[in-house]
């Protein structure tokens, strides 16, 4: 399932939740220099989807802080996890 999230760089601790617009907010401690931030907001996805890091895909944003991910889960386990972490 491709889901859409909102990575808040630079924060005093790495968590996934809450909503931006439309998109999961994940918040991680590494700074967006040389893809640190997305690395860490990936494995933070992987975390909060209880999957491997190697189950998360970046598809969209690279250099963005808006981005896309493919997590690798069936479609109504991951919409279920993902109405669960944005708290709707």
């Amino acid at each position: 399932m491709r889901v859409a999230i909102r990575v808040r760089p630079g924060a005093s601790r790495t968590a996934v939740g809450g909503a931006y617009g439309e998109r999961l907010v994940v918040a991680v401690a590494a700074r967006a220099v040389d893809g640190a931030a997305t690395e860490a907001a990936l494995r933070a996805v992987a975390d909060a989807f209880g999957v491997r890091r190697r189950h998360v895909e970046l598809v969209a944003g690279a250099t963005s802080r808006d981005k896309v991910v493919e997590v690798d889960l069936p479609d109504d386990v991951a919409a279920v996890r993902v109405r669960e972490l944005r708290g709707s």
